[in-house]
């Protein structure tokens, strides 16, 4: 973090944050600093390792008391691996208030649905739900892996997040849809559990599930990542000039016929003599003219 002092001739004398008060530029970069029983200017230092001796630790209970314990353990584990440095930030605890205020907020909108936890049969999905299942299933795997194998928490947390920015997209029509989403919420919370235990084990009380939060760890389901549907890019001559959405595991006579038959495509080969079709998989394919 970074320091704060005064030089008075040969001595350097040092201030903890708590003691200064900081103005912030347009980006939001501390620009000045002045000591608060004096109301005289202190200079701001260089970033350095958190040390007795500059002053420059950060006192955790001054968070926990303005944002709580379970904001102060998500900052910590998002915003560096635990084996890593970090350039400490109290205006960067924000981000992490905010997305715990914005899932409670989340949570609360399902306490209403009446079913929670019900059989569903996934071969009656349409493609959205399936996109929202598909990333359900892709973050527990992701996370349990990062969990108990890598040790990432950072990246954890980041694929939790990514799930909740996804889920808050998802428009709910039908009962499968309230059935999916309040899953996908579910699971949120049961993921997230590890690093934030107070609030996630409060709005599961609030959910009024039978089973406790920890009773169990969610469980992929290998079918759920099955992606049956896939964007393939178009190209002519390597450059892209449009994509289109179509079934995994096309023959290639089945992917000529798609690329040749798209409106955007057309234009460019017509009246071309077509020298070869390049087509990789689910991925690409590439007329060259």
């Amino acid at each position: 973090k970074e320091t704060y002092y005064r030089k008075v001739d040969s001595k350097i004398e040092y201030f903890s944050p708590e003691e200064v008060e900081t103005d912030f530029d347009g980006k939001g970069a501390v620009c000045r600093a002045y000591l608060k029983k004096d109301k005289q200017p202190v200079v701001i230092g260089s970033i350095e390792k958190m040390s007795k001796s500059k002053k420059n630790g950060v006192d955790p209970e001054g968070l926990i008391k303005n944002y709580g314990a379970d904001t102060v353990r998500l900052y910590t584990m998002f915003a560096a691996p635990p084996d890593q440095m970090l350039e400490w930030s109290d205006n960067a605890v924000e981000g992490s208030f905010r997305f715990l205020k914005n899932l409670w907020k989340l949570t609360i909108s399902i306490i209403g649905f009446e079913k929670l936890v019900q059989p569903l049969n996934y071969n009656d999905l349409n493609e959205s739900q399936r996109d929202l299942r598909r990333k359900v299933h892709q973050t527990i795997k992701k996370v349990t892996d990062d969990y108990e194998r890598r040790y990432k928490f950072n990246t954890a947390i980041a694929a939790i997040m990514e799930l909740y920015n996804f889920t808050v997209r998802f428009n709910i029509k039908n009962e499968n849809d309230k059935i999916l989403f309040g899953e996908a919420v579910c699971i949120m919370l049961q993921l997230l559990h590890p690093i934030v235990p107070h609030i996630t084990e409060a709005l599961w009380l609030k959910l009024d599930i039978s089973k406790p939060i920890d009773e169990g760890w969610p469980v992929v389901d290998p079918s759920a990542l099955v992606n049956e549907v896939v964007e393939i890019v178009l190209q002519v001559n390597g450059k892209k000039r449009s994509s289109i959405k179509t079934k995994v595991d096309l023959s290639d006579k089945e992917y000529e016929k798609i690329a040749k038959s798209d409106e955007k495509i057309s234009k460019y080969i017509e009246a071309q003599e077509i020298k070869k079709i390049i087509i990789v998989p689910n991925k690409l394919i590439n007329i060259v003219i």
